[in-house]
């Protein structure tokens, strides 16, 4: 297994460490628990950041096309860190108001200190309005991841389409190659055929004068008996 795959794996559990601390933290109304919940989460978000980062330092020293891979894998990561970042911070500030308008009311039950309907209800909206902010940042941060992935797939079918087309103009390239030697086979062949038949001709034509010839020399001295006597 690889450096890089082991910070993988253990980053995927830190995640899911951290996930889960956040969702017992959520439901969790013992403050000691709290706080014990809050020291974890406090310790593993910087882990996971500085394993992010291992990560990043170990996708450079791949090839390109594993690199594009991970770069992908390392986006989503990141986002998927700070959106666990964020909702951390969301339920400390959700659970600080509850604890607040807790210690109001008890104040008032047990310390006689007047609270105006007014006031509890305007804590009452910002725990509301802190909840629907949370709401709208964790939708947000999940339409973010899926962009990222949704963009990490396109730079993968991109890059498998451009090593395609490379593959295309290679072969393209070896088969121009093999028109080339296949013209210059065939141009050499027909020069050759030209030179065999101007040959040919020519030994038609020596053999048409060397009969001539000999039958000029056959019959000229019988012609020339015959005017002598």
């Amino acid at each position: 297994m690889s450096l890089l795959e082991q910070y993988e794996q253990q980053y995927a559990a830190l995640i899911a460490e951290i996930t889960a601390h956040i969702g017992r933290l959520q439901q969790q109304n013992n403050n000691s628990e709290r706080h014990d919940l809050c020291a974890k989460i406090d310790g593993s978000l910087p882990e996971a950041q500085e394993l992010l980062e291992q990560m990043g330092l170990e996708v450079r020293e791949l090839s390109p096309l594993q690199r594009s891979s991970f770069n992908g894998k390392l986006q989503v990561a990141q986002a998927e860190l700070k959106r666990l970042q964020a909702e951390y911070r969301l339920t400390k500030d959700k659970q600080r108001s509850q604890a607040a308008f807790t210690t109001l009311d008890l104040g008032d039950s047990y310390e006689d200190v007047s609270i105006s309907t007014d006031q509890r209800q305007r804590l009452l909206d910002n725990s509301e309005r802190i909840e629907r902010t949370g709401n709208r940042l964790t939708e947000g941060y999940r339409v973010a991841v899926e962009t990222e992935q949704l963009g990490a797939q396109v730079l993968n079918d991109l890059h498998h389409q451009r090593e395609t087309l490379q593959g295309a103009r290679a072969r393209l390239r070896e088969t121009n190659a093999e028109l080339g030697r296949a013209s210059r086979t065939l141009n050499t062949m027909m020069l050759r055929a030209l030179r065999e038949k101007v040959v040919l001709y020519g030994v038609g034509v020596c053999f048409v004068v060397a009969v001539g010839v000999s039958l000029y020399l056959t019959f000229a001295p019988s012609s020339a008996s015959s005017v002598t006597s």
